[in-house]
């Protein structure tokens, strides 16, 4: 077993992840949950949310048993895989979903007593929603270090090779299996609880605002609670299990790429290699709960100040995982350790500049969304145009930032040879320093995540608070931290889609390791390349893949890959979107129905049938989310046995493409279409119940499956597609068509 001291931080960093989310948890619990009419509320929310989620992991369940027997059958039938997948596979699936399950019961918990602490005052009320919120963050980070040292142990245990070498190889290629059944989890989870809340929220808003004229979340609205289970289980289960997948595999796709590109150095070296990511982790956790601790606020507060605050948090914790990746890599003597810490520098700032830009397109506080609002007063029509393109306009300055995230990285991990960084040797090593640029943008992943989770805390406490008939001043207050966490769940997203842009492009590197090893497995031990010369497999560069499989743009086989890559990002968010349009149209039916037939709704005197609307939303949601989730599994596998490793390739390469920018003009659009919305009804260009007032909520439905179904989902799309290509390597270098 190659395992020292060090190695013993991850673990250890993961309990103390854990403890403190439970530690918040309990804190949470303690605090008043108010009357019992907000407890009657909240019970709704939660017991609505947790049949929902029984239901999907139902669903999931099924998938994830003909999955595992799939590979059962590669593995110890054809031979084509490594024994370990299945189970890998499973776990992985297992602890996305577990992640997902906490956080989702903590909101639950958190959002009547969110509403109740902002009687008391606004930081208040913004301190529970918060820490609520870094349950959801710690339990993620927590769960994923756990997973990811628990497979390493068990791999270097079990795992008898005696080229050590090789060994580690194996060992990594191994456990980046388990981020598909991450990944495969985290897509039925955004897909599915993405369906079901826009389905509900699109239909309260349509009938409640526009048609009736009612508040949003009023009691009398039959889908209010509806719409409120679905911030639960499509933005706190569903975005966590989304970012815990993505946390997973940007550590794995690097360990796995230090592995290879150190193989060369020494097995010491390898093993740092590594590790260095982990221990980044690591230190990032803790760096995440002294951030947590940071974040307060003064009552009365603007945008502005309540941005700050957040951002208070994650910019220390930012800063000083930057000065500790240098510490670490310098303890650990690794090869141009002061390059590669740069690389984790630029991940890092890569993942604040897409925040703050995020930030600028989407919050009211600012002009671009502000001119949304403005648009209202010609109607829906130009809300929409204006929104379509400020999303547009939004994605340059992610883009821009990805692409000198990935040169920059690329040559610091180099020594900036620009002369010699197509060699064999600087690829790899450049590549390493791609993928752990990955893992400093999301090393403080504890914090973020819990800015992110804040926002549907924040949403339900808005809506629990207006049911309860609590007042102006206190619906004030959790309007403020609802408007807030609009603008954070869009940061969130960029800053989840920019990761997956980086992870994606090292698992591309990733994927050729493994095609070497099910060649080697099969007993392909030697290549013949194009100009007729032999290399042995195992020793082979990933350029002397590119050329053996031809992989370069005047190959038409690559080019029909790339197209078809392209097209998947159109194709599932299309089926995504229509999914939510046809759940919708649902929801609109019934609301319509029961305001017509059940008497005394709009006095107040009948209570609307809440349970009706969560049958609806749960049911479309189930149906719904099977066939594009399921695509995003069987076009990678039909496409490396049609087309073969270079079709992957260019499959790979579109979709990462066309999903990335795609990703990000979605959920900034309908980040700033909410918030229009949300300056709208703070009492500008008319305010609630204005007709500029229902401009903006037309613009806010159009925008709602754009940031909360089709947009956040890409990015899993994106890792997914990668992730079947991987573990399915083998089965495409032994049986491919082409």
């Amino acid at each position: 077993m190659i395992i020292d001291n060090l190695f013993w931080i991850v673990p250890i960093a993961s309990g103390i992840a854990l403890a403190f989310a439970y530690h918040f948890f309990r804190q949470m619990m303690r605090e008043d949950e108010g009357t019992d009419l907000m407890k009657k509320i909240a019970q709704h929310v939660r017991t609505g949310a947790m049949s929902y989620l029984k239901q999907q992991y139902k669903v999931v369940f099924i998938v994830f048993i003909v999955l595992m027997l799939l590979f059962v059958f590669l593995a110890f039938g054809l031979g084509v895989q490594n024994k370990w997948t299945p189970f890998a596979f499973l776990t992985g699936g297992f602890f996305s979903g577990l992640a997902g399950f906490f956080g989702m019961k903590t909101a639950t918990y958190a959002s009547a007593r969110t509403a109740n602490a902002a009687k008391n005052s606004l930081n208040h009320g913004l301190r529970v929603a918060f820490r609520s919120g870094a349950v959801m963050g710690l339990v993620v980070v927590g769960l994923a270090v756990l997973d990811i040292s628990l497979w390493y142990l068990i791999l270097s245990y079990f795992i008898d090779e005696p080229d050590q070498s090789h060994k580690l190889i194996i060992i990594t290629t191994t456990m980046l299996t388990f981020g598909m059944g991450a990944s495969t989890q985290a897509l039925f989870a955004r897909v599915g609880g993405g369906i079901y809340t826009k389905a509900a929220d699109v239909g309260a808003d349509l009938v409640g605002k526009v048609e009736a004229g009612i508040p949003e979340d009023d009691p009398r609205n039959p889908a209010t609670i509806a719409d409120n289970v679905g911030d639960n289980v499509g933005d706190v289960a569903g975005m966590g299990a989304d970012l815990y997948e993505s946390y997973a595999g940007s550590i794995l796709a690097t360990a796995a790429l230090g592995a290879s590109a150190f193989a060369t150095v020494s097995v010491d070296m390898q093993y740092k290699a590594i590790l260095a990511p982990m221990l980044i982790a690591a230190m990032g956790i803790i760096l995440s709960i002294i951030g947590i601790y940071l974040v307060r606020t003064k009552e009365g507060a603007t945008m502005r100040d309540l941005l700050r605050s957040l951002g208070m948090g994650v910019n220390v914790s930012s800063a000083l995982i930057a000065i500790l990746t240098f510490l670490i890599l310098y303890s650990l003597r690794l090869e141009n350790w002061i390059g590669i810490s740069f690389s984790v520098v630029v991940g890092l700032l890569a993942g604040i500049i897409i925040g703050q830009s995020t930030e600028y397109f989407t919050s009211h506080s600012y002009k671009p969304t502000r001119r949304i609002s403005e648009s209202a007063q010609t109607g829906p029509a130009t809300v929409i145009i204006s929104g379509v393109g400020l999303g547009m306009v939004s994605t340059s300055i992610p883009v821009i930032t990805i692409a000198f995230a990935i040169l920059i990285a690329f040559l610091s991990a180099i020594n900036f040879d620009v002369k010699h960084m197509l060699d064999a040797q600087n690829i790899q090593l450049g590549l390493y320093g791609i993928g752990i640029a990955a893992v400093g943008m999301l090393s403080t992943l504890g914090i973020t995540l819990a800015t992110d989770a804040y926002g549907p805390i924040a949403d339900n406490a808005g809506g629990n608070a207006e049911m309860s008939k609590l007042g102006p001043e206190v619906r004030k207050r959790t309007d403020a931290l609802d408007a807030l966490g609009n603008t954070t769940a869009a940061t969130g997203k960029g800053f989840a889609i920019g990761s997956a842009a980086l992870t994606a492009l090292a698992l591309l590197a990733s994927y050729i390791e493994e095609v070497k090893i099910g060649l080697l497995r099969i007993g392909e031990n030697i290549l013949t390349l194009p100009n007729s010369e032999t290399i042995d497999t195992a020793k082979a560069t990933i350029v002397d893949f590119m050329e053996y499989y031809q992989v370069n743009l005047m190959n038409p086989i690559v080019l029909v890959g790339i197209f078809i890559g392209a097209a998947m990002a159109f194709l599932f968010s299309g089926l995504t979107m229509k999914a939510v349009g046809r759940a919708a149209q649902k929801m609109v039916e019934e609301v319509r129905r029961q305001f017509r037939e059940i008497k005394g709704i709009m006095e107040g005197e009948a209570e609307p049938d809440y349970a009706r609307c969560v049958a609806i939303s749960t049911k479309g949601a189930q149906i719904e989310m099977v066939l594009p989730s399921l695509l995003a599994i069987i076009v990678p596998i039909i496409t490396g046995i049609v087309l073969g490793v270079a079709g992957v390739l260019g499959l790979l390469a579109g979709g990462l493409a066309a999903g990335f920018v795609l990703a990000i003009f979605m959920a900034n659009s309908g980040g700033a279409w909410d918030n229009a919305k949300k300056y709208i009804e703070e009492g500008n260009f008319g305010g609630k119940g204005s007709d500029n007032h229902k401009a903006a909520v037309v613009g806010d439905t159009v925008g709602d499956p754009f940031k909360d179904t089709s947009g956040p989902s890409l990015n899993i799309l994106i890792k997914l597609m990668s992730m079947v290509s991987i573990v399915m390597a083998g089965l495409t270098a032994a049986f491919s068509l082409l």
